[in-house]
């Protein structure tokens, strides 16, 4: 492929609820610009895009894709996004990449909240907007039932470029209401025909891009409402002006399995949507801490924000980059501004699904990809050493679904964490955690069906056998009561015995570690073995009485004792200060403490009382309700954590997926007497009783 100019390269992220038809738009593209000799087809497995094997199997687009093609002399970078929020990661760094947004809506199913989303992830980012209507082959499409569904939703912004005239409920030809001319397809051909009559329709799709033209600017407001007619320039220059500035946003139409539509939205985005140079200029920050504006220029110092790696076991590593100023090339000197390193460039190249292309270099606006970039990982920036800045990295959604993950083999716990440690490399979303206390390897994303793919990426890319099992809960145990015990420890087994008296006070307190201390009066317990008592209840309480978790909240005073001048030694205070534990603590009154975490759950107004009802279930306390973004609302509560591992799942169903929450621990407290049994006989189970 040529090289471009930044004002002939457009950077399309195709987004959309999952099942819209996405990749399908994109492969129609793919195919009718020449870039494939062949229609790919989700079904048969053959797409450039859904190239990954867990796509192939799955039948859905699970990491993004990038491919490049040419169309009006411009060269466009597509970028295929995943739809199901479990990958939302996926539409991060295609936003991230992008300029503008290509939302694609199914003309069955109409606007579902993947379509809100990526109207709100396509706003927050700044970039144009358009929308497609797609499978309007399908008769049971309703193209203008959708369409007034658009409006309703996103405002006069929503403006109809290519529309369909429907007989017997399927699209018969589109009409472009710019050139106002009408096409026909047929044996994948589009021709001219005759305008067909669209009746008073016509009156009312008029009338909704002369609002949205309305909107671009104050003369044409005045205009519009002082009952003018806008000329067919007027039009024109006024959509143009407005999608570049995001004020308008234009609709198509056409089914993708057919390639209908698809060469009147590339004429589309070729004519309307903004260029490279024209979006490509960001806010950095230089070494000071200041914002410093990076214009999109070729011929400026390298930067360039790495927004996608790929980690494969055989492959190796490649970055894939958006080049905001200055170029690319092998060589060329670079600083990796997180480490502060020099990374060397040994090649670039342009990614075309899973193929690659060399390339000379890759100049601003552009997109391509880095082989070998060891020190490098998604977000950074890469610029020239006289011009250091940081550019906006990708924001990721936080993980909020864990669960523990276990090889089948023992052994290969080792192997586990490597291969997790290489697919978390590509997708930040994925949070990785070994618990010391649990003895657990967990694994956090941002759904069930994530912490699948990644299961069969363990075994399909590194070949081990792993499952997922609930996480185990990190218990306490502590005491109400105040105890004074004595511990004795004596042996006599020839020569030297072994002899430790000690008595110990044990009294609840607010410490999360033991409190040691002393007041032994007239030498009955020498200071020199004081350590070795210390010691010896540091180690007791990593055991509780109750279930066998560790004890906190506990003040321990050693006040009296004896010794033997031979046969003490520092062992048998430490033994006798074991004892004096395990003689104490069942009769102090122990009590199990259960982990409670401080919940922020964002829910739609009408899923309020879904979520605290489902708060309470989970013997949770509501503390408040405030107002959030979007015209969300925060519920903060405080629930026990052993009642959360699947609320990510209980919130996506009831919110259909709007909400989200986080949760992180905020302190221990008495577990209810049902649960603390239920606890105590599971952990007796599971050493045999």
């Amino acid at each position: 492929m040529k090289q471009y100019e930044a004002k002939k390269i457009k950077n399309i992220a195709l987004v959309g609820h999952g099942g819209s038809g996405k990749t399908s738009v994109a492969e129609s593209m793919i195919y009718l610009a020449g870039s494939s000799d062949r229609l790919g087809k989700i079904n048969e497995g053959n797409t450039v895009l859904d190239f990954d094997p867990e796509e192939v199997k799955r039948k859905v687009s699970v990491v993004t894709a990038v491919a490049p093609i040419e169309w009006k002399n411009y060269k466009i970078n597509l970028i295929d996004t995943p739809g199901l929020f479990d990958f939302e990661g996926g539409v991060c760094e295609g936003i991230r990449a992008a300029d503008t947004a290509l939302i694609v809506v199914s003309g069955k199913n109409g606007i579902n909240v993947g379509t809100d989303k990526a109207v709100k992830a396509a706003t927050k980012s700044g970039l144009s907007r358009f929308f497609f209507v797609n499978g309007l082959c399908d008769e049971s499409a309703r193209f203008y039932r959708v369409f007034e569904t658009l409006k309703a939703s996103f405002g006069p912004s929503v403006c109809p470029i290519v529309v369909p005239f429907i007989v017997d409920g399927k699209a018969d030809c589109y009409i472009n209401m710019l050139e106002y001319k009408a096409y026909k397809y047929e044996d994948n051909k589009m021709t001219e025909t005759t305008m067909p009559d669209l009746g008073d329709r016509l009156g009312g799709l008029r009338t909704a891009i002369y609002e949205a033209v309305a909107e671009t600017d104050e003369q044409m407001f005045e205009k519009y409402f002082s009952g003018e007619e806008f000329t067919p320039e007027e039009v024109i220059v006024g959509v143009s002006k407005g999608v570049k500035e995001g004020t308008i946003s234009p609709v198509f139409c056409g089914d993708a399995h057919n390639t209908y539509g698809i060469d009147q939205l590339l004429n589309g985005l070729a004519w309307l949507a903004p260029n490279a140079d024209e979006k490509g200029d960001e806010i950095a920050t230089d070494v000071d801490g200041e914002p410093v504006e990076i214009t999109c220029n070729e011929n400026g110092a390298a930067a360039a924000v790495v927004f996608k790696t790929v980690a494969d076991p055989f492959v190796g590593k490649l970055s894939y980059f958006k080049v905001v100023s200055g170029k690319i090339a092998p060589e060329t000197p670079l600083i990796n501004m997180r480490t502060g390193n020099a990374e060397r460039i040994g090649k670039v190249m342009i990614i075309k699904g899973k193929k690659q292309e060399e390339m000379s270099y890759i100049g601003a606006g552009d997109i391509g990809a880095v082989p070998k970039l060891t020190g490098t990982i998604t977000g950074d920036t890469l610029c020239a050493p006289t011009r250091k800045v940081v550019l906006d990295g990708v924001r990721y959604p936080t993980p909020s679904f864990t669960m523990a993950i276990v090889p089948r083999a023992k052994g290969d716990e080792d192997k586990v964490a490597q291969a997790l440690l290489k697919i978390a490399e590509e997708d930040p979303t994925i949070k990785l955690e070994n618990n010391v206390e649990t003895h657990q390897m967990l694994v956090s994303g941002l759904g069930e069906q994530h912490l699948d793919v990644i299961v069969s990426k363990v075994k399909n890319k590194f070949g081990i056998d792993v499952v997922l099992e609930k996480p185990k809960v990190a218990y306490r145990e502590t005491i109400r009561k105040s105890v004074k015990v004595q511990g004795r420890h004596k042996k006599q087994s020839g020569g030297h015995g072994q002899f430790g008296d000690v008595w110990i006070e044990f009294e609840p307190c607010d410490s999360e570690a033991l409190e040691f201390a002393q007041r032994v009066v007239g030498g009955s317990v020498p200071k020199g073995f004081f350590p070795a008592v210390e010691k010896g209840l540091r180690e007791s309480i990593k055991k509780g009485p109750l279930a066998g978790y560790p004890v906190v909240g506990i003040k321990a005073t050693l006040y009296d004792g004896s010794y033997h001048p031979v046969d003490s030694s520092e062992m048998s205070f430490k033994m006798a200060a074991a004892m004096a534990y395990k003689n104490g603590m069942p009769t102090a009154e122990p009590t199990l403490l259960e982990p409670i975490g401080m919940l922020m759950a964002a829910v739609p107004d009408n899923n309020m009382g879904d979520v605290m009802g489902e708060v309470n279930k989970r013997r949770g306390r509501v503390l408040g309700m405030s107002p959030g973004e979007d015209g969300m609302q925060v519920v903060e509560a405080e629930v026990p954590m052993a009642e959360m591992h699947d609320f990510s799942t209980f919130i996506r169903q009831v919110t259909q997926g709007r909400g989200f929450f986080t949760f992180s621990f905020a302190r221990y407290e008495d577990a209810p007497a049902q649960v603390a049994q239920k606890v105590i006989e599971a952990k007796k189970s599971e050493f045999g009783g």
